[in-house]
């Protein structure tokens, strides 16, 4: 099950694992969204919710630790789900995550453009259309498209450059939130961290609904597993360590955002953390601009992971017989997944087009199929250590059956927080409309699919007669 090794190149190295997870899970919403997990649970709340998700996160980790040291084949939850649970499931789990990593290139795709207008408000012209309320201008499209179209050359012509590109603008990222940090420690004012709470409980949930979306990215381990040239039981250790100081960096981030602006300030900017930054290095301009370049390295960073994420899911998919051969391709040259990358590339280039409100949109529709994911994932990790108990582990955690069953009970209670009558409920019609656009759009692939090497294996059979 998976695709064979020997179709990719084994050249990631522990920094290339490291950068391409936690690069991805950094990746940029804090630059723009800080402001609004504050506003919503408070200083405390936002941070305790960032703490809550870390910690589901990280039960859901560790099995898929342990699961991609025992399978280290492209394509990380389609290969685990197929083995435990069978074909349909998961195609359900695979086409769940795959929705997750688009919403993140897509996002991303509308990002950047977005960012740049903090750096040059005057770029954006020649009005298009509007979309709920918000105009959509050529120039702002112009940035999204080719940024698509420039990151989708760089994953064509091999991993390792995209692994290179990633290690440098990871390194620009926490460098500067580091000096943010510290910014804000030294000229950042404990009264302005007031507030500790909003909304009580439910401003805790509707922060903690965002979470999955924020932490997705230790996940493209697995998928590029074939591809990582380390022994199998540290890919499991780099795993866990990228979620971990992902849990420290978004927390980092809210106590540091906390202390430099006061609540009016935080409703007036709309670039929170750069603001921020700006406000604690003495209303530098140069300082809010340092960050706003951190944010575009943020969204380089994300955008460049989940093509290699995505892709990698969509090449498995294909090569499992799910969908169409034809995004089985490998690259003789490059090995790389070519039309899958390209397909990922296609819908980055289409995002722009729909405007700024995609960007939340994306980040809930998105979320509830990456925990989605999540829980069939977990599931299997419980299917596969009572069904094949003796299975080689060399990442093997501790009081695995216990920790499975607070993974598989800690994803549930997250996907509960998305549906309708929840505090955190996705809204009707845009979020669900994504999900059910992409279900059916699933359903019609895999039926295709089933038809197409039905029809072909009919072929063979005709073919062996005649011989």
């Amino acid at each position: 099950m998976g695709s064979k090794s020997k179709d990719f190149n084994r050249v990631l190295s522990k920094k290339d694992v490291l950068a391409l997870a936690f690069g991805a899970m950094i990746g940029w919403g804090w630059i723009v969204l800080a402001g609004e997990w504050i506003k919503k649970a408070g200083s405390l709340g936002a941070a305790i919710a960032f703490v809550l998700g870390g910690i589901m996160v990280l039960f859901v980790g560790l099995t898929y630790a342990e699961l991609t040291s025992a399978m280290p084949e492209c394509g990380g939850e389609h290969v685990f789900s197929h083995r435990a649970l069978g074909e349909n499931m998961s195609f359900i789990c695979t086409w769940s995550i795959i929705l997750g990593y688009i919403s993140v290139v897509a996002f991303e795709a509308v990002a950047l453009p977005t960012v740049v207008e903090y750096l040059f408000p005057n770029y954006v012209k020649g009005y298009m259309y509007t979309v709920m309320g918000y105009d959509v201008n050529f120039t702002w499209v112009l940035v999204g498209v080719v940024s698509s179209i420039a990151i989708t050359a760089i994953n064509y012509i091999g991993v390792k450059p995209a692994a290179f590109l990633q290690g440098v603008l990871t390194f620009i990222v926490v460098a500067i939130g580091i000096l943010f940090f510290l910014g804000a420690l030294v000229n950042g004012d404990v009264v302005n961290a007031k507030p500790l709470f909003i909304n009580g409980s439910n401003g805790i949930l509707s922060v903690l609904i965002m979470t999955p979306f924020m932490f997705v990215g230790f996940d493209v381990i697995p998928q590029s597993a074939a591809e990582i040239n380390l022994p199998f039981k540290k890919i499991g250790r780099i795993l866990i360590l990228s979620v971990v100081m992902a849990i420290f960096w978004y927390v980092m981030i809210i106590y540091a955002v906390s202390l430099s602006l006061n609540q009016t300030e935080l409703n007036l900017s709309s670039m929170v953390t750069a603001d921020s930054m700006k406000a604690v290095y003495y209303n530098s301009p140069l300082a809010g601009k340092l960050m706003v370049i951190a944010g575009i390295g943020g969204i380089l960073t994300s955008w460049n992971s989940f093509y290699v994420g995505g892709s990698r899911a969509i090449y498995a998919m294909a090569d499992s017989k799910m969908l169409p051969k034809f995004l089985a391709r490998i690259h003789p040259k490059y090995k790389t997944p070519t039309n899958a990358i390209l397909l990922v590339g296609m819908f980055s280039s289409i995002a722009p087009f729909f405007g700024r409100q995609m960007l939340s949109w994306l980040v809930n529709a998105g979320g509830i199929t990456i925990v989605m994911a999540y829980l069939i994932v977990t599931i299997s990790f419980l299917v596969l250590r009572y069904k094949e108990p003796n299975m080689k582990r060399p990442y093997k955690i501790k009081c695995g059956k216990l920790v499975g069953s607070i993974a598989v009970l800690l994803s549930l209670g997250m996907l509960t927080l998305y549906l309708p009558g929840a505090p955190a409920a996705l809204n009707w019609p845009y979020e669900w409309g994504i999900i059910i656009g992409w279900s059916m759009m699933g359903a019609i692939f895999f039926a295709w699919a089933k038809l197409y090497y039905a029809a072909n294996k009919e072929e063979e059979k005709k073919l062996l007669k005649v011989k």
